[in-house]
């Protein structure tokens, strides 16, 4: 009795320190983010098809006197890389949201045609409204994302709906809206000079202004998603367990709609609809994290504009001295991604 005792009481003892452990690793893994993401933010100012030495970066940014270094540090690559941050973050809680919400681990908005719908709102204000100020056609892109946000839910069998059936629906959608913006494009010149690489998703033409439009959508979208963490944990339960803990499923689902449509409508107003950011990035950060919201949300916002900004880097560096969309090279990332993730998904018979 005596021998037995010790290690019963020192396994008691140590299982509240397990979970505070775990908070702990998580929180200096989320700063070792914070620290990636900060060299990422200095790489996406100091490459490009003209490398900027450090020192030059640091005076362009801080005591810029009109050099040609400091035009291209302040001008150019300060706001593409500030629009990426905010673009990023964006992409990534929306599709850390719509997994949630949906149960479904393929969800991601520009596989459920999110992106596609607000897309399709903007050439269309452009094309036969002539809007021209993201001002104006950032409250288009939030239509689009919305209509298609509900209908690609309700197509593919509302609360009954099936991973493999949301995407399914979800690519039908963004083939037919996809098309769409397409044939406006060929029938308006006009219109396919100015969009022709806002299409494919890029950060080529950000500027400070840009930036400043959308910044107070991203950041409500944010601030709404980190508020509805928890609500979402229990919701992954399922709804009779979250009603059970105390969560309001109407209003929940209705704030993660919001969410998602402000996060998704003022992101691909800003630089054109950009896939796979959403998918590949929650997925990257439950091997961190585990499955709580709570810390996966926040995860999310930080890794993403890593992803979004080092495609961007990649796209200038590999194809000197002109460069390839950031919405290019994520796709040729996510491709795969997506497929691996479909196989195995189909493996655990989802």
């Amino acid at each position: 009795m005596l021998v037995d005792s010790p290690p019963e009481q020192s396994a008691d003892t140590a299982s509240p320190a397990t979970p505070r452990r775990r908070g702990t690793l998580r929180a200096a893994g989320l700063l070792v983010s914070v620290a990636v993401l900060l060299l990422v933010c200095v790489a996406s100012i100091a490459a490009g098809a003209k490398s900027v030495p450090p020192a030059e970066v640091w005076h362009g940014l801080f005591h810029s006197t009109g050099t040609g270094n400091d035009v291209v540090v302040a001008e150019v690559r300060l706001p593409r890389t500030v629009l990426g941050l905010l673009v990023g973050a964006a992409l990534g809680l929306a599709g850390a949201v719509m997994q949630a919400l949906t149960r479904n681990p393929l969800a991601e908005p520009g596989l459920l045609g999110v992106n596609a719908g607000a897309a399709a709102a903007v050439v269309s204000a452009i094309s036969f409204l002539g809007v021209t100020s993201i001002t104006g056609y950032v409250w288009f892109a939030f239509f689009g994302a919305a209509v298609v946000s509900v209908l690609v839910y309700a197509l593919g069998g509302s609360r009954a709906a099936t991973p493999v059936r949301l995407a399914l629906v979800g690519t039908a959608a963004t083939a037919v809206l996809y098309g769409y913006v397409n044939a406006v494009q060929l029938l308006d010149s006009a219109a396919l000079d100015r969009l022709r690489f806002w299409t494919v998703g890029s950060l080529a033409s950000a500027d400070m202004a840009t930036a400043g439009k959308v910044w107070p959508f991203i950041a409500a979208g944010v601030v709404i998603a980190l508020l509805i963490a928890r609500p979402l944990n229990a919701m992954e339960m399922g709804d009779d367990t979250a009603r059970a803990l105390g969560a309001r499923l109407t209003r929940t689902r209705l704030l993660a709609m919001v969410s998602v449509t402000l996060l998704c409508g003022a992101a691909t107003a800003a630089c054109g609809p950009i896939v796979f950011i959403g998918l590949m990035v929650p997925h990257l950060v439950q091997t961190i994290t585990g499955p709580d919201l709570r810390w996966i949300l926040p995860y999310a916002a930080v890794l993403s504009p890593v992803l979004l900004l080092g495609a961007d880097v990649a796209g200038r560096i590999v194809a000197r001295p002109s460069e390839l969309q950031a919405g290019i090279v994520t796709a040729l990332i996510g491709g795969p991604v997506f497929i691996h993730l479909v196989r195995r998904k189909r493996t655990a018979q989802l």
